[in-house]
């Protein structure tokens, strides 16, 4: 609505500070297309529009298809399935009106423990990792759309979310060259458009100290749920405002595509910055973009104070507005910057979409142990009671395992679900084990998914977490299926039964229950180890049994 706040504080950006780009979050397809093409035409200059699309159009916008996590398309073992799903994103973003996306996750997961990568990571192996992002940037680039490389120099081996504290990577160079490098190097070498720069501290690269705000002067973060604390304690130059390790990008990996900082208003951040200092302290380390300061009002002011008072020589500041404005006449943003409503309808949410997730989550299902050999269900009798034990760590009880439990119904079977979540009593956790101990079977479907931001995220609720030990401990006949999270069997290791399908998407939750059915190949592979059980590459090849 044009008489919003929210509307009137956009057009403000747009046509008083004139902003380079606007980034999209969740929204409608066609409103969200009709606000872009009317703050083109309000800005002076053609605007970068951006958004997250990791997963497909359908990470931000309603009624389109998500596609698999990239550690389900690195369960495949097929690199060709990155490169299509870069192709299809960038149709879709152009139809959308996006003409960069921040796509693909470059991070190696290699930290069981890490709380905001883990399956938004193509997987563990640095080499493999590279592969897959490579042919995710050809996909993208081929298609006319900036694919953007993140998180520089790698946020796959810690334990802190940067939307809640500053994590730190005790890393040498030369590891960091062999390991966190190595898939943006590959990045680089395909050409990618633009690097993401990650709010991550590497004090044996920059020692440089920061010490947190008083409490008082710090602006609330505005990622981060109500639960638990932000990590607040000192650290070192995070990697966004850090000249060194800019350096490293600009200088000996050779990129001299758009560098764009994480968003400044997370905590990696803004426990130790004020708005103003860090966009400075951005611009002054080699970032070209500022992407979404909690006050983009002060960012401006700390900008042109920066520069009126010596600081910030406009020599660096005309290097970044050259490569955007490169960028956008590249793109076709000088002679094109609407975006045609019809060509929605011609380019998204079509066959294609729903025909390639469905490949990729076939492909991606991973038998991790079925010592019990439950998996396929092909020997339960056909009137066998199935319990499906949902347990979430979302406000989603309400939807969350219908994708799943429908397609389990379809086939003919009975089941019957009840969902757990952290507002579950102790009441709701006996009825759960109480259906259990009458069911002939028990799926326990493990919404254990990446939740930037939130304290809970890949973890699962207590009270769900209590209900699967009980039932592990009574030796009921349990199937575990991970619809997020793999390294979930790593609390639960007497598990005896586990697949993985490594995310929530309509896609991936239909694609385990024909494999559990039977009704397809098993055929996946973890990209991940799982340490102290399984090694990288693990996975329990089955044809399908009808």
């Amino acid at each position: 609505n044009q008489d919003s706040d929210a509307y009137k504080a956009l057009r403000h950006q747009v046509e008083d500070n004139h902003v380079g780009g606007i980034i999209l979050f969740r929204g409608p397809v066609y409103e969200s297309v009709m606000l872009m093409n009317r703050m083109q035409a309000l800005a002076r200059y053609p605007l970068l529009i951006s958004a997250d699309l990791e997963a497909g159009s359908g990470m931000r916008f309603d009624d389109t298809v998500n596609l698999p996590w990239n550690m389900a398309v690195g369960a495949t073992d097929n690199p060709d399935y990155a490169r299509r799903q870069g192709a299809l994103t960038a149709r879709e973003a152009r139809a959308l009106g996006v003409q960069q996306i921040y796509a693909p996750v470059a991070d190696v997961n290699n930290n069981a423990a890490n709380p905001v990568i883990n399956v938004r990571s193509y997987g563990e192996d640095p080499v493999a990792v590279g592969r897959f992002v490579a042919a995710f940037v050809e996909g993208v680039q081929s298609n006319g759309v900036i694919a953007t490389a993140k998180h520089f120099p790698g946020h796959g081996d810690t334990a802190t979310d940067s939307h809640r504290g500053l994590p730190q990577i005790d890393v040498s160079r030369e590891r960091l060259n062999t390991v966190e490098l190595v898939p943006f190097r590959a990045a680089i070498n395909s050409g990618v458009g633009s690097v993401m720069t990650g709010h991550i501290a590497l004090p044996e690269i920059d020692p440089t100290a920061v010490i947190p705000l008083p409490k008082d002067v710090r602006i609330k973060p505005i990622d981060t749920d109500e639960g638990g604390e932000v990590v607040v304690e000192k650290g070192t130059m995070p990697t966004t405002l850090s000249p060194v390790i800019n350096g490293i990008l600009r200088r000996d990996l050779g990129f001299d595509g758009l560098i764009v900082t994480d968003a400044m208003s997370m905590s990696g951040l803004t426990l130790y910055f004020t708005q103003e200092e860090a966009s400075v302290r951005a611009l002054e380390a080699g970032a070209d973009l500022l992407l979404k300061p909690a006050d983009p009002d002060a960012a401006f002011r700390g900008v042109r104070e920066a520069v009126a008072h010596g600081r910030l020589k406009e020599q660096r500041l005309d290097e970044s507005a050259r490569r955007v404005l490169a960028a956008k006449y590249d793109l076709g943003l000088v002679r094109q910057r609407m975006t045609p409503l019809d060509a929605i309808d011609r380019n998204v949410a079509g066959r294609e979409s729903v025909d390639l997730a469905r490949e990729v989550a076939e492909h991606a299902i991973t038998l991790v142990r079925n010592d019990s050999n439950l998996v396929p269900l092909t020997s339960l009798k056909p009137d066998a009671r199935i319990f499906n034990l949902a347990i979430t760590n979302g406000d989603d009880r309400l939807w969350i395992a219908n994708s799943f439990a429908g397609a389990i119904a379809s086939s003919g079977r009975k089941i019957a679900t009840l969902v757990l979540d952290d507002r579950s009593s102790d009441v709701e956790v006996q009825k759960a084990l109480a259906r259990a101990k009458g069911a002939d079977l028990v799926i326990a479907s493990l919404y254990g998914r990446v939740r930037t931001g939130q304290a809970r995220s890949v973890g699962l609720p207590d009270p769900g977490a209590k209900a699967l030990a009980t039932l592990i401990t009574n030796k009921a006949p349990v199937v575990g299926i991970s619809f997020g999270n793999p390294y979930l069997l790593l609390s639960f290791p007497e598990l005896r039964t586990y697949l993985v399908a490594y995310g929530d998407m309509p896609s991936l939750q239909q694609a385990a229950a024909r494999a559990l059915l039977g009704q397809t190949d098993i055929s996946g592979k973890l990209p991940i180890s799982l340490p102290g059980l399984y090694p990288r590459g693990t996975g329990i090849q089955l044809k399908h049994a009808q």
